[in-house]
């Protein structure tokens, strides 16, 4: 009878990914993301276990959004004081910070707990078309269109 392979964290054997995000759409491209810095693209795949790789993500303020998301979608954020509630549109994220756009996509698709802020720190976003992680030899993955 054979028994069930449980990665263990020696084992794991880390690759880095590129992901370009130009006109890419942002939800299906940071499904990809997240199931790469999981590691459910790997056969050895456990749940409580980081198995997961490096993700880049570059031109991210390229992204495409569909639907009316730009306008319609908000961000919020609370300081802890009465009437402190700031709102930010997608719109004026995307201008101001699109690395932040595509974080928080992803974040919404990890786990939220110890390992889960493991994995978002495997996620390297540049807004532009250059990165820093040429010594890594990323493989390129291709998005459908």
């Amino acid at each position: 009878m054979k028994t069930t392979k449980f990665a263990k964290k020696e084992e794991i054997q880390r690759k880095w990914f590129l992901v370009d995000a130009k006109d890419a759409v942002l939800g299906r491209m940071a499904v990809k993301v997240a199931d790469c810095l999981r590691g459910k693209n790997k056969a050895i795949f456990t749940p409580n276990v980081d198995t997961g790789d490096f993700v880049i993500v570059i031109n991210a303020g390229k992204v495409r959004i569909t639907g009316n998301k730009l306008e319609d979608k908000m961000y919020y954020s609370h300081t802890g004081y009465i009437g402190h509630l700031k709102e930010e549109s997608l719109k004026d994220r995307l201008s101001n910070a699109p690395e932040e756009v595509i974080k928080s996509a992803v974040w919404g698709m990890l786990p939220k707990n110890r390992l889960g802020r493991a994995m978002i720190k495997k996620l390297k976003v540049y807004a532009g078309a250059e990165h820093g992680h040429a010594a890594q030899k990323p493989e390129l993955i291709q998005l459908s269109k």
